[in-house]
């Protein structure tokens, strides 16, 4: 199973970026699928979340700046991220639980990193 995320890189304040993460491999079911961002000298913090069922979940730093979503049939999660501030800078990663067979328990997997820098 790997995740795939893009859509990180610059960006000036006030602007607009959509990170996408993608699942493949052998799946059965993915669940849970969230965004965590560390900035330099921070700790991992999670961004959002969205359930199977469309359910969503914010940082309250990102209310109302922020959207996550998912495409079930793409395997895919993605974050608008609209009013960017330079307080936004950070590492991107996505986390998805995942069930890789009817009979398995779920697993945590990890997308690589996508950097989003806001600076004018």
């Amino acid at each position: 199973v790997q995740l795939q995320a893009s859509g990180g890189g610059l960006v000036q304040p006030g602007g607009s970026l959509r990170l996408s993460c993608a699942a493949s491999g052998g799946i059965f079911s993915v669940n849970t699928m969230a965004w965590y961002r560390q900035a330099s000298g921070k700790q991992r913090e999670l961004v959002a979340v969205i359930t199977s069922g469309g359910s969503t979940t914010y940082t309250d730093s990102v209310k109302g700046r922020f959207s996550i979503s998912r495409d079930n049939a793409k395997k895919t999660v993605y974050l608008q991220m609209d009013s960017l501030k330079p307080e936004d800078t950070a590492v991107y990663s996505c986390n998805s639980k995942i069930r890789r067979h009817p009979w398995s328990n779920e697993d945590d997997y990890w997308g690589q990193g996508t950097l989003v820098t806001v600076s004018s």
